[in-house]
Formats: C-alpha cells, sequence, structure tokens
C-alpha cells in the first residue's frame, strides 16, 4: 500500500473493490451495470457510497447546471466510472472538474475497458481558493 498521497487507505480499498467487480464482471457492460455493482461491492470494505451525487455548477455565484458524480465515498472521494477501449484526456478533465466544484480534493477514475485501468486525481483545496479570485 502506498501512503504517499491522500485519502491512499481509501483509494486503495475502492481499487480492490474495482478489481473485485472486474474480475466477476469482465468488460463490455454499460456504466451503469458497473456503478450498480460498485455500489454492491463497496460497502464490503465499509465504505459509504452515494450514486449519482448532485453537483452544481456556478458561474458569477449563480447556479447554471449541475454534474451527477457517479459516485461519492465518505464524502472524500469521488468516484467516476468509464467503460471504454481506453482512459482519454476527456475522462481525467471531467473528474478535475468534479473536484473542482466540490470540496472533495480526490478522485478516482475507473475503467471497465478490456484491460482494468485507474488514475487518481487530487486538486488541492489551496488552488480551488486561487481559481475563485
Amino acid at each position: 500500500m502506498n501512503t504517499n498521497y491522500k485519502h491512499s487507505d481509501l483509494t486503495d480499498k475502492i481499487i480492490r473493490a474495482f478489481y473485485n467487480v472486474y474480475n466477476k464482471l469482465g468488460y463490455g457492460l454499460l456504466e451503469k451495470v458497473y456503478e450498480n455493482a460498485m455500489m454492491i461491492e463497496l460497502p464490503k470494505f465499509g465504505l459509504d457510497c452515494k450514486n449519482q451525487y448532485q453537483i452544481k455548477v456556478y458561474y458569477d455565484e449563480k447556479s447554471i447546471g449541475d454534474y451527477f458524480a457517479d459516485i461519492i465515498v465518505n464524502n472524500m472521494v469521488i468516484i467516476e466510472l468509464k467503460s471504454a477501449e481506453n482512459l482519454c484526456e476527456e475522462h481525467e478533465t471531467q473528474l478535475v472538474n468534479y473536484l473542482i466544484a466540490t470540496n472533495i480534493e480526490v478522485g478516482i477514475l475507473l475503467n471497465f475497458g478490456k484491460g482494468p485501468q485507474f488514475k487518481r486525481k487530487v486538486f488541492s483545496s489551496e488552488f480551488k481558493n486561487l481559481n475563485k479570485s
């Protein structure tokens, strides 16, 4: 276990749950199917999860729309699920935008593609405050 990053104990559990689901279901299913399976698997690790978590987007302090994060874990990590050939920059940008729009600093991108893939992203609160100035 690597403890050099924020919430490493939590993200390690999420990754173990991801591999459990991937090993049972394989690839090629819809993202919603993997989301449902993760909502069963994550609590087995003692994690509190909310799916399709609404995130408000603001412009000039006015609400202009909503994001829906796939899963929020322990109110500390956002999980974005994909079922794609490979992860791409747009997937990572989507996750970073979720982090920017919330008080959550850590996100993890999970891809149920031909080969399982994951990426951790961190967007520290200190930089969020700079973006709001």
